[in-house]
This record gives structure tokens, C-alpha cells and sequence, in this order.
């Protein structure tokens, strides 16, 4: 089994997941579909900080990262609103994730990150715009040949 073949189409589908996941989030909190924000049934009113601005970042950022267009940019500002989260709301009620409730937000924050640090992947509209392997398509390391 060769796990360099099966790398890039892994990481493509990590992205998009993530990104469904965090769009989902944004949806149900914007719009108070899907049980609505926190399980209430209600969507966030709008312009309250920093719930709702967090909410209009999940579902801009989720959606762009899910179908991986500006993935990289995106991905930054998702994790850094997790990461915000984690240490604004969470942190304050105790260091470690499980105690403070905070788990969620740290794995978004990591999982973006990652996606920001190694890109796309080649299933992506980045990947589309830039098929040459350049900066930002997801295929680091491509070799070309000159005819």
C-alpha cells in the first residue's frame, strides 16, 4: 500500500469534510436551520459580538474551504476564530479542553491550520485555477519536464 498515493485525495477529502462540518455550523447559527445555534432552534441575532460575526465566519469560511476555493486564506481565519474562541470563551473556565468545555474549537483551530499549512489537495477549485502545481494548488513537490 502506498501511502503517497493515497495522501493528496486524503488531505482533499479532510478539507472538504472540515469544511462542510464548519459550514454547517454557520448555517444552523446564521440562519437557525438544523437545530439552530446551539441546539435552540434559534439563529443568532444579527450583529451581536462576537457570536454572530463568528457564525457569518463559519459559514463563509466552511463554504470556501469545503469546495477549496482561497483555501489557505480561508482556513487561516477559520482557525484563528477557533483559536479566538478557545482562549476568549473557553479558556477562562480552565486550562485543558475537556474541562473547560473547549474541545471542539481547539480541534477546528488545529484542523485549519493544518489545512492552511499543506493546502487543498488536488480535489479543489484551487487546485483548478492553478493545475500547474503552483503555490497554493496542493501538489507540493511537482516535478515538470521541459520538452
Amino acid at each position: 500500500m502506498q501511502t503517497d498515493r493515497l495522501g493528496e485525495p486524503v488531505l482533499s477529502l479532510f478539507r472538504a469534510v472540515t469544511g462542510l462540518m464548519f459550514l454547517c455550523h454557520g448555517l444552523a447559527s446564521v440562519f437557525g436551520v438544523l437545530g439552530g445555534n446551539r441546539g435552540t432552534g434559534e439563529a443568532v441575532p444579527f450583529g451581536v459580538w462576537p457570536g454572530w460575526w463568528a457564525a457569518l465566519i463559519q459559514l463563509v469560511c466552511g463554504a470556501l474551504v469545503m469546495v477549496g476555493l482561497l483555501t489557505r486564506g480561508s482556513a487561516v481565519i477559520a482557525s484563528g476564530s477557533m483559536a479566538y474562541a478557545y482562549f476568549v470563551v473557553h479558556q477562562p473556565d480552565g486550562l485543558l479542553p475537556l474541562v473547560n468545555q473547549g474541545e471542539l474549537s481547539a480541534v477546528y483551530a488545529w484542523a485549519f491550520l493544518l489545512i492552511a499549512a499543506l493546502g487543498p489537495g488536488p480535489w479543489a477549485v484551487d487546485a483548478l485555477v492553478r493545475p500547474s502545481g503552483g503555490r497554493g494548488a496542493g501538489r507540493r513537490g511537482a516535478v515538470t519536464t521541459a520538452d
